[in-house]
């Protein structure tokens, strides 16, 4: 299985990117976020999900390993394919997902593409009553630009936070609306252990 490539960009297109790697080309998926941040002969480094089937192996780049990681527990879903949970990630990202499901607001799900109000009823009641994504791997993220505000630290932050607070026995649902409570007393920047010890603070009161 492929877990990641670092190569240069040689092409980008709508759903698609070709990234060089060793002299051989590979055709990557992925949301229109990651792929808006890769440019033509730039290097760059994906986190992949491979899926493999009789008939195809397709690849999925994320710029992230907590991106890819929710992308694969998204699909334990029924009815979320490969595509739509590249939608759901598209419309939401990580921490914005998680805020999502400790409120289960089914109107944010409906707002990805491929998601109706059935779906997105589903999504938000089954993904509360689950435990998160696991065993992200500490690697970077894609050599690329990163968003002004900050957005892929703060989502590791918090989703660090939710993990400590699911292995200290709460359910997700619960940590996930602490550790979003707590984060709004913070900055963007605000490192995990912070969030932590204020998510601790939510969950007591």
């Amino acid at each position: 299985m492929i877990g990641s490539l670092q190569g240069v960009v040689a092409a980008v297109g709508e759903e698609a990117a070709l990234i060089e790697v060793g002299g051989v080309g590979y055709l990557v998926q992925a949301g229109s976020r990651t792929l808006s941040r890769l440019a033509v002969g730039v290097p760059a480094r994906l986190h992949i999900e491979t899926h493999v089937r009789e008939d195809a192996i397709r690849l999925f780049g994320f710029e992230s390993e907590e991106e890819r990681a929710w992308f694969a527990h998204l699909q334990t879903i029924p009815g979320v394919g490969a595509k739509v949970a590249l939608g759901i990630l598209d419309a939401m990202p990580p921490n914005v997902l998680v805020d999502a499901i400790a409120v289960q607001d089914r109107a944010a799900f409906a707002r990805a593409n491929g998601v109706g109000p059935k779906l997105a009823a589903r999504l938000a009641q089954e993904l509360a009553a689950k435990h998160g994504p696991k065993s992200f791997i500490s690697v970077g993220s894609i050599a690329a630009p990163r968003a002004a505000n900050g957005a892929v630290g703060e989502s590791n932050a918090r989703a660090e936070a939710v993990s400590a607070l699911v292995n200290l026995g709460i359910d997700q649902s619960s940590a996930a609306r602490a550790v979003s409570a707590a984060a709004k007393q913070f900055g963007a920047d605000a490192p995990a252990p912070e969030l932590i010890r204020a998510a601790l603070k939510e969950v007591s009161r």
